[in-house]
């Protein structure tokens, strides 16, 4: 299989780059079924980070909380090209992934209040979810370890010799972190089956990239490793099922670790507690009305004469899914005092 084609980011002529969102042309189109899919699985993630948004604000869950909103054609498009036993591992800014990798609405809620329905049982709270039977290992708050975490995935099925590939999710920020490059290091002198996501939603914890990379084209990032990189529009869920489907295809023909860079945006601060003030309220209107991901699918289906009406009741039903979860993880018992004892090593 040849080496996907690398896109640059455009410019305006003088040096300076524009919108994010590089293509090779127009993305494969996508079938009314998988628009569809597309169009529920980022909408609930859509619906239940507004939730915990103001879940939040009510006092209802505690510590951090990272919202994924505006990103959610990353992962939604990145699952509908993996298979099953393909494992995915991401930092704290996870309840997407999450959600995408089927992992309850619920248990994901209840977690984040910390309850006994919790993925976590209530101990782990909004960075620390896992669950074995979905392949989805965290969940992570230390800013870049989830990558050697999933370099080792990626050596277990290199090891077992099974066709699995671990996809590993970092930002920008954590791209600049040590670790990243030692795990590059290893998966391309092994040649293991592992794909970094890099999610660059241009700020990291509220610095641009700009200011704070040497390198800003992330998809070059292992090229001192021999590792092939791709820049994607991360705001298009077909050019990230695109993408991800080849880069996937080469690490299961045993050619070693592949970089995708997700040229994507966050509209929330870094967290919660981020008022944002690093960027303008215009230019978060800007890219919300120009490259929403959950828009550019509502337009689409409605290019094809799907009614108005029968995207409303897509959206009332993932928000009935969302309120049921928020009212468990508000009712459910917290957890029992002797759960402090539980799954402690000695």
């Amino acid at each position: 299989m040849a080496t996907p084609k690398k896109t640059d980011s455009k410019t305006d002529g003088k040096g300076q780059e524009k919108e994010q969102g590089t293509t090779n042309g127009s993305p494969p189109e996508f079938t009314k079924e998988q628009e569809f899919k597309a169009l529920r699985d980022m909408l609930l993630i859509r619906r239940f980070e507004e939730k915990a948004g103001q879940l939040y604000g009510m006092g209802a869950i505690g510590g951090f909380c990272h919202l994924y909103i505006g990103q959610e054609a990353v992962v939604v498009g990145m699952q509908m090209a993996l298979k099953k036993g393909d494992q995915v591992i991401t930092g704290y800014r996870d309840h997407g992934h999450m959600l995408a990798t089927g992992m309850e609405a619920k248990g994901v809620m209840a977690e984040l209040t910390g309850r006994r329905g919790g993925y976590s049982r209530g101990k782990g709270g909004s960075m620390h979810m896992f669950s074995k039977a979905e392949h989805f290992y965290g969940g992570h708050g230390i800013v870049g370890a989830q990558v050697s975490l999933g370099t080792g995935l990626g050596f277990a099925n290199f090891y077992r010799g099974n066709d699995s590939v671990s996809v590993t999710y970092f930002g920008d920020g954590a791209a600049n972190q040590g670790q990243v490059y030692e795990s590059f290091n290893m998966a391309e002198l092994w040649k293991l089956p592992v794909v970094y996501v890099i999610e660059n939603n241009r700020y990291a914890m509220g610095t641009s990239v700009k200011r704070s990379s040497a390198q800003t084209d992330f998809s070059k990032r292992g090229a001192s490793f021999n590792i092939p990189g791709e820049q994607v529009d991360g705001m298009d869920v077909r050019a990230v099922k695109a993408a991800g489907e080849q880069a996937i295809a080469w690490c299961r023909a045993g050619k070693g670790p592949y970089i995708l860079e997700m040229q994507t945006y966050r509209y929330r601060g870094h967290s919660m507690s981020d008022p944002a003030k690093y960027r303008t309220r215009e230019e978060v209107e800007k890219v919300r009305h120009d490259q929403d991901p959950i828009e550019q699918v509502r337009n689409r289906l409605l290019a094809a004469k799907i009614s108005e009406q029968e995207l409303k009741d897509i959206d009332a039903q993932v928000r009935e899914i969302v309120n049921a979860a928020a009212d468990f993880a508000q009712h459910d018992p917290e957890p029992d005092v002797a759960e402090l004892y539980t799954d402690v090593y000695r």
